[in-house]
């Protein structure tokens, strides 16, 4: 989940450098303020971002996009999987599948066929720290799609009949989940690193046993205190107006005095300083074919400044097929098939680590392998070609990424709720190549030099 856009011949104006909660705070509701702008070489406008503060503390950002023929529309909500109680576990996933299952205007399937009718994509995902219910249409037809998802977030119904439904659809998909060795090892991996008591590291869609035990009261009792304006944020890009998006938002979700009160916008959720990460090792036998690893330890939050050499870095290391990690395990000693590093933020915690899928007799030189590379970084960092092709494999993939109206749709949706700040494309870009060796030296040293935390699953991995 990665903000993306080109703007390589533009140029970005300087309120896009602002921190979004002063905005918002100076902001009136239904006043609208211009947050980015991008021209290009002839000083024409291809990009402008808006935001306007709906009554109840709705926030309402758009881009519109010259050219585009698309536009999607994204409602975020301030509420995830470690907001929830331990006889919580599972409530924000389960009522993310609740909110398709029909309204008081449509049924579950009246909300499936408006949007399939047009062609359109729909669906909905929950996260450790909020939740998103996006669609992608044609241009013409984005005042229905703000209309069903206005008329599902503040119109449900949440019948038992729904309830009791759902229940066994989530039980169904945890049950796939525990069929997939990499969910598997990554759930372990978390529940290793932050504690199987901390919400951070619990599985998001909840247990068999926790899921049984969720209530229809319990989960409109977690609705009516999560889903409320204030805790939102409507995102929109592609081709639109501005003033004409926010007048369907205040149509499409003033149902049922939903945006009634003068509650101000709740602020990012902050973090002073890095959450704990416990060390250790991890075991669980599955009979697959192959083990599954993840060994990794403390990253950095969301907000950290390092973050940028940590993504280079991180990239170099394991991001592609010409990473240090693929080519020694996979193309040097053909250890596995995939090898891949990563690195998660949140408000107050991070996480780095190396993920392998291999055969069982491989597991022990894999181990040794990877190992010794990250002591390699910690101690040497990464050559100059390596830090040239870091920079640029991120600086592509984040222009790549930003060509359809979704992923920027995402990337206002995101600034706006989880990072109080919307940094222009060029900025972005430009803090990646602002990146030296000597940042990377710093960044994998404080990092490669922590315990490690490791999960193994597969045959044979109690014995690992």
């Amino acid at each position: 989940m990665v903000s993306r856009r080109t703007t390589t011949t533009g140029r970005q104006a300087p309120a896009g450098r602002s921190r979004l909660s002063a905005a918002t705070a100076a902001q009136e509701p239904g006043s609208t303020h211009t947050l980015q702008t991008v021209h290009d070489g002839e000083g024409r406008v291809t990009s402008c971002v808006r935001r306007t503060l709906l009554p109840g503390g709705l926030r309402v950002v758009t881009e519109e996009m010259a050219g585009a023929r698309s536009a999607s529309v994204g409602v975020w909500v301030g509420v995830g999987s470690r907001d929830e109680t331990a006889t919580l576990h599972g409530c924000s996933h389960f009522l993310e599948h609740l909110l398709f299952k029909g309204t008081r205007e449509r049924s579950a399937l009246d909300i499936s066929v408006a949007l399939d009718a047009v062609g359109g994509e729909f669906n909905a995902f929950t996260a450790k720290e909020y939740t998103c219910f996006h669609a992608r249409v044609l241009d013409q037809d984005l005042p229905l799609a703000v209309d069903v998802l206005g008329d599902m977030i503040t119109s449900s119904t949440l019948l038992e009949v729904d309830v009791e439904a759902e229940r066994d659809v989530i039980l169904d998909e945890i049950a796939m989940h525990d069929d997939d060795p990499d969910d598997v090892v990554h759930n372990l991996f978390a529940a290793q690193a932050w504690g199987e008591e901390s919400p951070l590291g619990r599985p998001i869609a909840g247990t068999e046993a926790s899921i049984e035990a969720l209530t229809r009261a319990q989960i409109r009792r977690f609705y009516r205190r999560h889903y409320r304006p204030a805790n939102m944020v409507v995102a929109a890009a592609g081709h639109l107006d501005h003033d004409t998006v926010v007048e369907q938002v205040r149509t499409a979700f003033g149902r049922n005095g939903f945006l009634e009160g003068d509650e101000p916008p709740v602020p990012p959720r902050g973090g002073v300083r890095a959450r704990t990460v416990t060390p250790g090792a991890v075991f669980a036998e599955r009979p697959f074919e192959q083990v599954n690893v993840v060994l990794g330890m403390r990253g950095v939050t969301r907000n950290d400044d390092r973050r940028f050499a940590l993504g280079v870095l991180n990239t170099a290391l394991g991001g592609g097929t010409s990473s240090r990690l693929f080519q020694e395990v996979r193309e040097r000693r053909g250890l596995a098939y995939s090898v891949f590093s990563f690195a998660s933020h949140h408000a107050d915690s991070g996480l780095v680590g190396v993920s392998v899928g291999c055969l069982p007799n491989k597991l022990d030189d894999v181990l040794a392998t990877v190992r010794a590379e990250l002591a390699r970084v910690a101690t040497e960092g990464i050559t100059g070609d390596e830090l040239v092709r870091g920079q640029g494999m991120l600086r592509g993939g984040l222009v790549l990424g930003l060509e359809d109206s979704g992923s920027r749709m995402s990337r206002l949706g995101k600034a706006e709720l989880v990072y109080d700040q919307l940094l222009g494309i060029d900025e972005v870009i430009a803090r990646i190549e602002a990146v030296t060796l000597d940042d990377i030296r710093s960044i994998a040293r404080d990092v490669f030099g922590q315990p490690e935390v490791l999960a193994v699953v597969g045959p044979g991995a109690a014995h690992a």
